[in-house]
């Protein structure tokens, strides 16, 4: 199966919105067009299944956000390909300060994806050269390092858990999530902790529940 990475924007599909229905029938809205895309250029390489997480997730089952998050990064390492839509770089150039690269979400599915393809705002292949993985392109690997601030080797064969952990915190620390709680929660794939998902409880909360929980299994109290 193939993977979605993007930044959310208002009037993504939801799973309400698809359920009984064709995507291609739905009301026209940015959101709609984006995942269309998606499963076309899906298709067209060959994949018979497609997975977004703007509708692949019920939302308002608490049980189902606890499960998702919780296996979000299993999902992206274990999927064929993860096809990245850069819908604010209208070229090249302009790659490496996408906000995609300030997002908390997109950090996981960055490293948790074995193989992963740039597409820009119009779905044109970024670095159009010839490879399946831009993970294996060393043109672009320079230009994600860079744009990241992620070393090549990790970007290459990421290993979830403990080790390093002020760096992982460092890799997170420049990006931002919508719900406040996310900060902490988006990077529990990356250190393979397990915890409850409480949302409302603030930002300060789920971040101090997930250093003490690095702190207990690591004992590296830099990361404080």
């Amino acid at each position: 199966y193939a993977t979605l990475s993007h930044v959310w924007k208002s009037g993504e599909p939801l799973l309400c919105d698809i359920k009984g229905a064709s995507i291609y029938d739905l009301p026209h809205t940015d959101g709609v067009a984006k995942l269309q895309k998606f499963c076309i250029l899906a298709l067209r390489r060959s994949f018979m299944w497609a997975w977004s997480d703007t509708c692949c997730i019920d939302k308002d089952s608490s049980a189902e956000l606890q499960e998702t998050i919780g296996s979000m990064f299993s999902w992206y390492r274990q999927s064929a390909l993860t096809i990245v839509h850069l819908s604010d770089v209208c070229n090249a150039a302009s790659f490496p300060s996408s906000v995609w690269f300030r997002r908390g979400w997109t950090l996981q599915e960055l490293l948790a994806s074995p193989n992963v393809l740039f597409y820009l705002q119009d779905w044109s292949l970024y670095m159009d050269c010839g490879s399946s993985n831009h993970k294996m392109d060393e043109l672009v690997l320079k230009e994600l390092q860079k744009a990241a601030g992620i070393e090549e080797r990790h970007l290459k064969d990421f290993r979830p858990g403990m080790d390093d952990a002020r760096s992982r915190l460092q890799w997170a620390s420049a990006r931002r999530t919508t719900r406040p709680e996310d900060v902490a929660y988006s990077l529990f794939g990356i250190f393979r902790v397990h915890l409850p998902v409480l949302y409302g409880e603030s930002a300060e909360c789920a971040l101090g529940r997930l250093l003490a929980e690095i702190i207990s299994h690591s004992g590296d109290i830099s990361v404080l």
